[in-house]
């Protein structure tokens, strides 16, 4: 019997390094709408403006793009190959997410689903595509687990039996009508790892986030000052945390053989020296980082958050460099700058 398109559809996304592949149903869906409503009324995506203005969009696929019958949800591992908590201690060191210490996933997973694409419509031709990586009204993780490929945990995150917390997602929505996959079932169980771990507290029940109180908003999307009442919390974390996925129990599954290689972290930015990061101007932020998410969120941010972590580190080493950006240009640095001092010459 010839294998069906499906079938060879989801050995096409496996050459191209995608780990996990699923399809489901292109129609909006009421109550993941109505959720994501009620999330956006308690103010709990922060200063995500983008989250409310493509609301209408985000409400499912035919809201973005009505002629799409299918939805083909693609995941790419990343995971690590290390234990992501290594440097929980390590103060004059700074963390750095797992997902930001290889080459943007922007890049990468939207560069293989358009290569995806476009084998889809050499095999069928006149078929309709569209592809999605993060920056779209697209909710790639219900999507996800509408498609198979795994569910979504107590952290908000997808979890897979086969590749636990590290999944870079993406999907292409199409005309083409197919066939779809069974939906992921919940396997967190009564577990609480994901939240006994979170150093914020941002998770105000299981399967509910906060961003305003989550590091990894508070450091990448967040834009003016840290609340003081998370600064002591985040530690030397100076983009992104890790700490909920990496204490899921479904990880043991997860392979680091598997990720794909362009994500393999880069030597400078598995343990960074905060001195180091202090020092940065504007062109040596955008040299270090070139080719990296972190370059988005600019110097200024960047340095804002390494200046937290100098102020949790006790480093007195550290005050020279901190002491010198109190006068910064960017007052968000200078205030951070001006906790960082008050916090290391206090400790003893």
């Amino acid at each position: 019997m010839d294998a069906t398109i499906e079938d060879r559809l989801k050995a096409e996304a496996e050459r191209l390094g995608f780990a996990a592949c699923g399809i489901t149903h292109a129609s909006d869906n009421p109550l993941r709408a109505s959720r994501l409503q009620a999330w956006l009324d308690d103010g709990r995506h922060g200063s995500m403006e983008w989250m409310e203005t493509r609301f209408e969009h985000r409400r499912g696929p035919q809201s973005l793009w009505p002629e799409a019958n299918s939805v083909i949800a693609l995941g790419m591992s990343y995971a690590p190959a290390s234990d992501p908590m290594a440097l929980a201690g390590v103060t004059d060191h700074a963390r750095i997410s797992v997902y930001a210490q290889g080459a943007d996933y922007h890049d990468t997973v939207k560069r293989n689903l358009k290569t995806l694409a476009r084998w889809l419509v050499a095999e069928v031709p006149g078929t309709g595509v569209k592809v999605f990586v993060d920056t779209a009204p697209v909710m790639e993780k219900p999507l996800g687990e509408a498609a198979g490929i795994g569910w979504q945990g107590k952290h908000t995150n997808m979890v897979s039996r086969q590749h636990g917390s590290w999944l870079f997602l993406g999907a292409i929505y199409t005309t083409l009508n197919m066939t779809w996959d069974v939906p992921g079932v919940d396997r967190c169980g009564s577990c609480m790892a994901c939240q006994d771990a979170c150093p914020t507290q941002a998770f105000p029940a299981p399967y509910q986030l906060d961003a305003r109180r989550c590091i990894s908003y508070l450091t990448i999307e967040h834009k003016g000052p840290i609340p003081e009442e998370f600064r002591a919390a985040m530690g030397n974390r100076i983009y992104g945390c890790d700490d909920c996925l990496a204490v899921c129990p479904w990880n043991s599954f997860a392979k680091a053989a598997r990720a794909n290689r362009a994500f393999l972290p880069r030597a400078e930015l598995v343990a960074p020296r905060l001195a180091e990061l202090l020092a940065l101007d504007d062109a040596g932020f955008r040299t270090l980082f070139s080719g990296s998410p972190i370059k988005r969120i600019g110097r200024d941010r960047f340095v804002r958050n390494c200046l937290i972590a100098a102020g949790n580190s006790g480093d007195q080493a550290l005050l020279l460099q901190v002491s010198a950006l109190l006068a910064d240009p960017d007052p968000v640095v200078a205030d951070a700058a001006s906790w960082a001092a008050g916090r290391l010459t206090a400790f003893p």
